[in-house]
């Protein structure tokens, strides 16, 4: 099945594809559309993941799946959450920091904080027509580092700690990651779920 990613950020592209080896993952621009631009002003990771799906679906017709994930951080009530891509900006995210800044922004906010729990969230939703879609949402639990670590993967991947494998996310290989992630379990429950959607429509 051809899937349309609503995405114009190549690392969920790369991490998305090796989950779905039965489909061809595309982007919005080989449908001739260069840019997607939806306002995630949703309240949840689901709300903002739906609304670029579907806004995706009725733009080009086809089947379409779009994702909302972040870092969700105990001791800051679930900061920075929906926020995570602007997190600290101090316009309200009309410009960026860098993932650098970021994530130097966060262990800030953290300095003396004992509980560094926190968990990656992903939130995937594929829309094949207007009244019929479908959700997964996992996680990746893991703890803040109190300095980054690594030089892979991109955003907060260099301060989450993977107490198990005794590595920084940022330190995993490609396929470490692909298994591990919060993306990349999201991509192998959806999945699934197309693969008994084939097998009976």
């Amino acid at each position: 099945m051809e899937l349309f990613v609503a995405t114009g950020n190549a690392h969920k592209l790369v991490e998305l594809a090796p989950a779905f080896p039965s489909h061809v993952l595309k982007t919005p621009a080989d449908a001739g559309h260069p840019l997607i631009d939806v306002e995630e002003d949703g309240k949840t990771f689901f709300e903002n993941a739906y609304k670029k799906a579907i806004s995706l679906h009725r733009l080009i017709g086809a089947p379409s799946i779009a994702d909302d994930s972040g870092l969700v951080v105990r001791a800051l009530g679930g900061e920075p959450g929906i926020f995570s891509a602007r997190y600290g900006s101090p316009d309200g995210g009309r410009s960026k920091l860098s993932s650098g800044e970021r994530n130097a922004y966060l262990l800030g906010k953290m300095e003396g904080a004992d509980d560094r729990s926190c968990a990656f969230v992903c939130c995937l939703v594929l829309v094949l027509s207007e009244d019929r879609f479908f959700v997964v949402q996992e996680t990746c639990p893991g703890e803040l580092l109190r300095s980054p670590r690594g030089e892979g993967g991109f955003g907060y991947d260099p301060v989450v700690y993977l107490p198990a494998l005794g590595k920084s996310v940022a330190e995993l290989s490609v396929e470490e990651k692909n298994h591990l992630s919060h993306r990349g379990r999201a991509a192998a429950r959806m999945c699934s779920i197309l693969s008994s959607l084939e097998s009976s429509p």
